[in-house]
């Protein structure tokens, strides 16, 4: 899923890259990354082809800091779980689930940006592909530590578990395979995290 924030009340007052990455990401999200012509983006930002280029030297340029943003959307939960909850790994683990189960209605509608992307993308060596993979490993790294943090048996064992549940949650939601998701996400981590406990 993604938290990025569109603007497009704001377009006209704000800068020529930043109306590029808003446009960019509103295209991409709602057409893929294939179906969107750098012209098209141009249009959308109001602006000319040539600015474009001017401020990304290639479309797969524009394609990974758009993926930037939405990791760093995604690393800034990872910073506000821990801000909201400190020393408390369990409910930061617990606030993870949350962000995704909150943002699991944008994804019905659009699909996760790095899902989809990753399925656009077949070459490993793409610059986006790089992204993407780097932030799943910091995610990882992230998700571990906390695992650690709170005294899982198998630390490793258990971010994998919980990474396999927010991915697949997302996936679910997209294809509408599975009914209220979020609240089964939720009792699913919850039971994880503490088996002593269920969500009323």
């Amino acid at each position: 899923m993604t938290s990025t924030v569109r603007r497009p009340s704001r377009v006209a007052k704000l800068p020529p890259r930043e109306r590029i990455l808003d446009a960019a990401e509103e295209l991409f999200q709602s057409e893929g990354i294939r179906r969107v012509s750098v012209q098209a983006i141009a249009d959308k930002a109001e602006t000319t082809k040539m600015a474009v280029y001017r401020h990304f030297a290639t479309k797969d340029t524009l394609v990974a800091e758009w993926l930037r943003i939405v990791a760093a959307d995604y690393q800034a939960a990872f910073d506000r779980v821990e801000a909201d909850h400190p020393g408390r790994p369990k409910d930061q683990i617990m606030g993870l689930a949350r962000f995704i189960a909150e943002g699991l209605p944008a994804i019905s509608h659009r699909g996760c940006p790095f899902i989809n992307s990753l399925a656009e993308l077949p070459d490993r060596a793409h610059p986006a592909r790089q992204v993407i993979e780097e932030h799943k490993a910091r995610q990882t790294s992230r998700l571990t530590a906390m695992c650690v943090e709170a005294g899982m048996t198998d630390p490793g064992q258990t971010a994998a578990q919980l990474t396999f549940l927010l991915e697949g949650a997302q996936v679910s939601t997209g294809n509408g395979s599975i009914d209220r998701v979020g609240d089964r996400l939720l009792r699913i981590v919850e039971g994880i995290v503490d088996p002593s406990s269920t969500l009323g």
